[in-house]
């Protein structure tokens, strides 16, 4: 046992050694630590784009790994929404070769949206990536969500009246379909500072042109930020912010659990019972996020359907003239004094198709 943590520590030691600069080695010292925490030597897969966020993921998991002799899966996906998007996973698959690092390119075979694009670019990517990693057994995926992203989906969803499951936007870790952990290791690091690392290593990295294009929101946020800077409310601010909602909504999820274990039965992975006794019993708050934690498991997908269609969806489930209705991939229905909630199975499967 003391000979492999001398081993260990000698591998720790070699790989900080290759990094000469200083600034990277504790950036990638800071990742190292988060990551062993949540994944120690297991296997794990992460998606790139070819930005210089999700290159500096592959880089630092590079290192991780031939630390720790664990594989990683590095996904790359084609969602085809736009006619370049075959040659640009080839050249983000190009980038990483030339480092040695070896990638799988994921193409989207389904019908391609017309609307929404960034959100069902999203919902593309997710679902490609959760199918892949469930295949081949891959328990946990990290993502390169930085601390310029937290700041950008606190004003879209305060834009949007998000309640405080949605203003304290993400976590370092959550699960994801029941069957996959999400792991982002980067939420307390700068864009520029990933920037920096892979242009060090890379020497490059894939603009995507949406980054400058207006009429996305997120877009438009990025550069608000700038005027509020000027006027006070800088990146430590409103980090502060949404860590004090984070730790409100840990206080939540813990009686959410509680209301969980007391009013719903689980009758498989794709079904569950809701007591309405629930609507008596627990805080309106409560109620909310168990319904869309709950929509949210049994469809599958990552992100539970919009605020707004829950609260409506609430509102009709407790009326005596309720009976049937439908929302984010799930059936909702009365049965007697529970209501039942299971997966809506559509006819036809989409997929994806595994590219080398």
């Amino acid at each position: 046992m003391k000979r492999k943590s001398i081993v260990a520590k000698r591998k720790a030691n070699k790989t900080k050694q290759s990094i000469k600069d200083l600034k990277i080695n504790k950036l990638y010292t800071e990742f190292r630590t988060k990551i062993y925490k949540n994944i120690k030597k297991e296997n794990f897969a992460l998606a790139v784009s070819g930005g210089s966020d999700s290159l500096c993921l592959a880089y630092f998991s590079k290192l991780y790994t031939s630390e720790f002799n664990n594989k990683i899966h590095i996904l790359i996906v084609d969602h085809k929404l736009r006619k370049e998007s075959a040659g640009e996973a080839l050249k983000v698959k190009k980038i990483l070769k030339k480092k040695s690092i070896d990638s799988n390119i994921l193409t989207w075979k389904g019908k391609i949206p017309k609307s929404n694009i960034q959100l069902n670019a999203r919902n593309i990517r997710y679902s490609l990536i959760s199918d892949f990693c469930i295949k081949n057994k891959i328990k946990y995926l990290l993502t390169a969500h930085h601390i310029d992203d937290q700041i950008e989906n606190f004003f879209i969803r305060l834009l949007r009246g998000s309640g405080l499951t949605g203003l304290s936007s993400m976590t370092e870790k959550n699960n994801y379909n029941g069957s996959l952990m999400l792991i982002r290791p980067f939420l307390n690091f700068k864009k520029k500072d990933l920037e920096y690392a892979t242009l060090s290593f890379f020497k490059t990295y894939i603009q995507d042109p949406s980054n400058e294009n207006d009429k996305f929101l997120r877009v438009r946020i990025r550069k608000y930020r700038k005027n509020m800077e000027k006027e006070g409310l800088d990146t430590n601010k409103i980090i502060k912010t949404v860590n004090n909602l984070i730790s409100a909504k840990k206080a939540l999820n813990y009686y959410k659990e509680k209301a969980l274990h007391k009013h719903v039965t689980f009758l498989s992975k794709n079904k569950c019972l809701i007591n309405k006794q629930i609507f008596i019993d627990e805080a309106k708050e409560i109620i909310f996020k168990s319904f869309s934690d709950i929509l949210s498991l049994i469809s599958g997908t990552y992100y539970p359907p919009r605020s707004k269609k829950v609260v409506n969806l609430i509102d009709r489930v407790k009326k005596v003239s309720f009976n049937k209705s439908t929302l984010g991939g799930c059936v909702i229905e009365k049965k007697d004094n529970n209501i039942e909630i299971s997966k809506e199975f559509r006819v036809k499967k989409i997929g994806y198709q595994l590219g080398k």
